[in-house]
């Protein structure tokens, strides 16, 4: 898990800081915002003050309407708590008596000109996939058909090669070799890439290439949920029936399953193919349709 800073946040935003600026080095350590108009009103039981809080028109404009006195007492009753940091949105101004209290308490102060929802959102998910328990492994992520595939193997097997074939054909790079998984929910991981290899393939006998140079912006994206584990395999004569429909097998990265498909290698064998047909049978299924239950069906039919 990466150590994300209200400094970072600041960098991220290109918020303005208007108090607080000798704390921007405080850690966030939670990834969801708050907006404390409960707090505001002397509602405390169920105060996140631990979060990012976000002041919008709302509290911005209640607090307006208050008394100096019975202002100062409801800001005072917040910021005892010490929550990492307060963002006003939409550049709302008239804010000398929260500047005041949170430079007597060392808390930043922040200003953006985005509305509240859109700012939250976007705060929310930034925070969500920079504090995500992640892990690093070896293998290639590929985005095909809007659908996350990852392509396991020993070195050597063709995994970079099956997914440059992949690039070619209009999916999308994510990453090679070095495959970030991030846990964004409970039943939710997204692949992305280390930063020092974004974009960037590695061919046997032909080098490093740039996808994004070589074949467009398209050739390459960020990120992508990983819904598929496809492990590239050497082939053995027997190791693998010829089944209607292979029983289900998984693979678990950070306490989540994922579907777990083998392909085995041969010259001459499409595997590139292999994978979006996997990944589309995958996409049917999503939608309840069965290819064995449509065959059975129609086997049944025909004995009629």
């Amino acid at each position: 898990m990466k150590c994300v800073t209200i400094h970072d946040l600041v960098e991220r935003f290109s918020l303005e800081v208007l108090a607080g600026s000798a704390h921007l080095n405080q850690a966030i350590t939670k990834s969801r915002v708050n907006r404390p108009g409960l707090e505001f009103a002397g509602y405390f039981e169920f105060f996140s003050h631990a979060h990012v809080q976000i002041l919008g028109q709302k509290e911005i404009n209640y607090l307006h309407t208050l008394s100096e006195t019975e202002r100062n007492s409801r800001i005072g009753n917040i910021v005892r708590y010490h929550p990492p940091c307060f963002i006003v949105t939409r550049n709302q101004g008239g804010l000398k008596y929260l500047i005041k209290y949170c430079e007597e308490e060392g808390i930043p102060l922040l200003r953006t000109k985005e509305p509240t929802s859109k700012f939250m959102e976007l705060v929310d998910d930034y925070l969500a996939k920079q504090l995500a328990p992640e892990m690093t492994i070896h293998g290639v992520c590929v985005n095909v058909s809007g659908i996350g595939i990852l392509l396991r193997g020993i070195s050597g097997v063709g995994k970079s090669e099956t997914a440059h074939t992949l690039i070619r054909r209009g999916h999308r790079l994510v990453a090679d070799d070095a495959v970030v998984l991030k846990k964004i929910s409970p039943d939710t991981i997204i692949g992305t890439h280390d930063g020092k290899t974004k974009e960037f393939l590695a061919l046997r006998s032909i080098g490093l290439i740039n996808v994004s140079r070589l074949y467009g912006r398209k050739a390459f994206q960020d990120e992508t949920p990983i819904v598929l584990d496809i492990e590239l395999t050497k082939w053995e004569d027997q190791a693998l029936n010829n089944q209607l429909e292979m029983e289900p097998m998984f693979t678990e990265y950070l306490d989540i399953r994922i579907p777990h498909l083998e392909i085995q290698l041969q010259p001459g064998r499409d595997v590139a193919g292999l994978v979006e047909a996997a990944a589309n049978n995958w996409y049917l299924r999503q939608q309840g349709y069965s290819a064995v239950e449509d065959f059975m069906k129609r086997l049944e039919q025909h004995s009629e």
